[in-house]
């Protein structure tokens, strides 16, 4: 049951700033910058990826994303005991976190045991409608769903 009201924000990666929203690469960027602006708000956060493969890609980009910056992560299962400030994940989370970072294409049927639960639209058409189940499955589950822009000055 949900004890809290799940806040849900599309980001919308439309911006000629982040090169090519429909690159992978983009994506993972952006998902970074977010859980790097959580972790100086010092909440936990929880990158849900599509399968094993895209979590140690988005764990690699962790350490070289921005040479000016550190966000403690690690892969779930690994790492210290009472986990790191971002954990990694193909599976369903077994802690609890405030910030879920969905990078798949569908509305984790967990969703609802985070405060917050960040998501993207990328520019592709076929990725798009996708973006646009997701934005329903949020909204039928209760949530408070929303969209805005990539922040601009998160994405230089």
């Amino acid at each position: 049951m949900q004890t809290r009201n799940t806040q849900v924000m599309f980001y919308l990666l439309e911006d000629e700033n982040l090169a090519t929203a429909n690159d992978i690469g983009s994506l993972f960027h952006c998902a970074c910058l977010q859980a790097a602006y959580f972790y100086r708000q010092k909440q936990k956060v929880f990158i849900y990826t599509k399968d094993q493969d895209k979590a140690h890609d988005i764990d690699e980009m962790l350490w070289t994303f921005n040479a000016n910056s550190f966000v403690p992560h690690n892969l779930q299962g690994e790492g210290p005991s009472y986990g790191s400030a971002v954990e990694i994940s193909w599976q369903n989370p077994t802690g609890r976190r405030p910030v879920l970072i969905n990078l798949t294409d569908t509305a984790p049927d967990f969703s609802g045991q985070f405060s917050r639960v960040i998501d993207f639209v990328p520019s592709d058409e076929v990725l798009k409608q996708s973006a646009r189940e997701r934005f329903k499955a949020y909204r039928q589950l209760g949530f408070e769903v929303g969209n805005q822009p990539f922040p601009a000055s998160e994405s230089a």
